[in-house]
C-alpha cells in the first residue's frame, strides 16, 4: 500500500484558508495573559498572507514553546522542498518524492507556506533546523509536554479538512498520548480498507500460494485460518469469524505487526476500522460505535469517549511462517481468498516493497535505539505483573532462530519460546517446567525426559497423570523500531 499511501498523504494537500477574526481593537497588541485563540494559529498557516500577517503579533506575544506542535503539525500537511535523495516511489521521514510534487505541482522550493512556517518557528524557538521537520519533531519530543489547552480542537480542525470524518476523533473524550505524536499516514478514514468478513477457500484451492510465501495463522476452538501476508498488506485489517470469535486481525505494515483481537469488550460488539493516522508510526484503528481511536500495540483506547473506561481488546495468538508449515500442521485449514472485492496486486511482496528493502523509517518515533537496527524483527510479548500491569518483553528473531527451546523468566513467570525450524514463533506459559531441547518441530522434551506436543493452544504433555499443558500466550513478530517506540521501557533478549 506504499504507493496509495504517498500518494494519497499529499494528494489532498492543501493551503489553509484564512479565518476571519474580530478583534476588540484594530492594531492593539497587548501581553496576552491567556492563550490565543487556535484560529490565529490557523491563520499563521493560511494562504492569505495578510490573515497571517495580522495573527502573527498576536501570537508572538503569548508565545510558549508548546505551541509549537500545532505550527508543525500544519508544515506537515504541506510539501517541502525536494530532496536528491527522495528517488522511491516512497517519501521517507518528512520528504516528499519528485514524482509526487510533480504530480501536484510543488516546485523544487516546495509550499511558500511551509516556508513562512518554519521561519516563524526559528524566530520564536530560536532552533535552527531549517525544512528539517524530522529535527524540529525531536526536538519538540523532548521537551515536556505542554500544548496549547485547545490543541485536540486544533488537531480537529487540520484533520477535518485531510477528511472529515477525521473530525470525530478528537471532538469528544481525552487523550491518554501525547497528541503532537499523533500524525496523518497519508490516508482517509478506511482509506485502506479493511477486509470484512473476507472469502475464504480450502488449502487445496490455494494453489496460487507457493510454499515459501508467508502467512499468518489463527486457530480458534479447532478451527484455522491462513491469511496470506501479501494479501493482507494490501487491507491492513480483517473483520472476521473463526472457531465462533468474531476477530479483528489488524496488521500495520510499518511495523511489521499482525495482532488478531477478540472484537468485542466487555460483551459489545466493537466494529473497527483504520483511521488514517498513526501515532509513533503504527496506526491507530478506530471503533465506529464511540470514535475513539485504539492502539493496535496495546488494544486499548488512546483518544476519545472511551479513554479511562477500562477496556481492553482481548489478543490471540498469532503465528507468522511459512504457507507449507502452516499447510502441514493445519491441512484443513481455510485460507483468505485472493477473490477480495478489491483490484490489487496481490503478488508476493508487491506491497510496500520499497519499504521492507531499507532499514530507513517512513515516519519518525521519539526514540532511537541502536542496540538493533530498525527493522530487525523481534517477537514482542506483553507479560502479565503482580499488580495488574504487564512488562513488554522483546526477543530478537534471529536469536530465537538459534536457540528452537528458549527459557525466559520474567517478574517471576517461566516462559519458553519454541521456533520451528522455519522460523515460525509460539511463546507458553512454563510454570514450573524446565524444557530443554526439541525433538521435532511438533514435539519438544523437558528435563526429565517428558515429552510435549506443540498446538496452537498450549503444550501438551504425552504422558498421562504429568503436568498440565502449559497455555500459549499472545506473542507477536515486529520491527525493533515499533516495538521500542510502543514499549521504551522494554526488556530485550537476544
Amino acid at each position: 500500500m506504499a504507493r496509495t499511501r504517498t500518494a494519497a498523504r499529499w494528494r489532498v494537500l492543501f493551503f489553509l484558508p484564512a479565518i476571519v477574526l474580530a478583534v476588540s481593537a484594530p492594531g492593539v497588541v497587548a501581553v496576552a495573559q491567556s492563550p490565543p485563540p487556535i484560529s490565529l494559529f490557523l491563520d499563521l498557516g493560511s494562504s492569505d498572507a495578510r490573515a497571517a500577517a495580522a495573527a502573527s503579533p498576536i501570537v508572538t506575544a503569548a508565545w510558549r514553546d508548546g505551541y509549537a506542535s500545532m505550527l508543525i503539525d500544519m508544515a506537515r500537511l504541506l510539501p517541502g522542498p525536494r530532496r536528491a535523495e527522495d528517488s522511491t516511489s516512497i517519501a521517507f521521514d518528512d520528504g516528499i518524492t519528485p514524482t509526487v510534487a510533480g504530480a501536484i505541482g510543488v516546485t523544487s522550493a516546495g509550499s511558500p507556506v511551509r516556508a513562512r512556517l518554519i521561519r516563524f518557528l526559528e524566530q520564536h524557538t530560536h532552533q535552527r533546523f531549517g525544512d528539517d521537520l524530522a529535527k524540529w519533531r525531536q526536538w519538540m519530543w523532548a521537551r515536556a509536554y505542554q500544548p496549547h489547552p485547545d490543541y485536540m480542537a486544533f488537531k480537529a480542525a487540520i484533520y477535518e479538512r485531510v477528511d472529515p470524518k477525521m473530525r470525530r476523533f478528537f471532538t469528544s473524550g481525552t487523550a491518554s498520548i501525547r497528541l503532537d505524536e499523533i500524525d496523518w499516514g497519508g490516508v482517509g478514514v478506511n482509506g485502506i480498507p479493511p477486509l470484512v468478513n473476507p472469502r475464504v477457500v480450502s488449502a487445496a484451492q490455494a494453489s496460487w500460494l507457493k510454499d515459501d510465501h508467508w502467512i499468518f495463522g489463527v486457530e480458534i476452538n479447532g478451527e484455522a485460518r491462513a491469511y496470506p501476508k501479501r494479501i493482507l498488506a494490501w487491507h491492513e485489517m480483517a473483520l472476521d469469524r473463526l472457531g465462533g470469535v468474531d476477530l479483528t486481525l489488524v496488521y500495520c505494515t510499518l511495523c511489521g505487526t499482525a495482532i488478531p483481537y477478540e472484537s468485542r469488550v466487555g460483551g459489545q460488539m466493537r466494529t473497527f476500522g483504520t483511521s488514517g493516522l498513526l501515532y509513533r508510526s503504527n496506526k491507530l484503528m478506530f471503533d465506529a460505535e464511540s470514535g475513539s481511536l485504539w492502539s493496535t500495540f496495546e488494544g486499548r483506547p488512546v483518544v476519545g469517549p472511551l479513554v479511562g473506561s477500562g477496556a481492553t481488546l482481548t489478543a490471540r495468538p498469532i503465528v507468522t511462517t511459512r504457507w507449507s508449515e502452516w499447510r502441514r500442521q493445519h491441512p484443513e485449514t481455510t485460507v483468505v481468498s485472493l477473490n477480495t472485492g478489491f483490484t490489487r496486486d496481490y503478488a508476493e511482496g508487491a506491497a510496500y516493497r520499497d519499504y521492507f528493502s531499507t532499514d530507513r523509517l517512513m515516519f519518525r518515533t521519539p526514540f532511537d535505539d541502536k542496540r538493533l537496527p530498525n527493522k530487525e524483527e523481534v517477537l514482542g510479548v506483553l507479560v502479565p505483573v503482580p499488580g495488574g500491569g504487564r512488562q513488554a518483553v522483546a526477543f530478537s528473531a534471529s536469536a530465537l532462530a538459534k536457540k528452537p527451546v528458549t527459557m525466559a523468566t520474567v517478574d517471576g513467570r517461566s516462559l519458553v519460546v519454541m521456533t520451528t525450524s522455519r522460523g515460525a514463533n509460539r511463546v507458553y506459559d512454563a510454570g514450573r517446567v524446565k524444557f530443554r531441547n526439541r525433538v521435532s518441530d511438533d514435539v519438544v522434551a523437558d528435563a526429565d525426559g517428558g515429552r510435549w506436543r506443540v498446538t496452537e493452544e498450549a503444550l501438551v504433555p504425552e504422558a498421562s497423570g504429568a503436568d498440565p499443558p502449559r497455555p500459549r500466550m499472545a506473542a507477536f513478530r515486529a520491527f525493533w523500531f515499533g516495538w521500542h517506540a510502543q514499549f521504551p521501557d522494554t526488556l530485550l533478549i537476544k
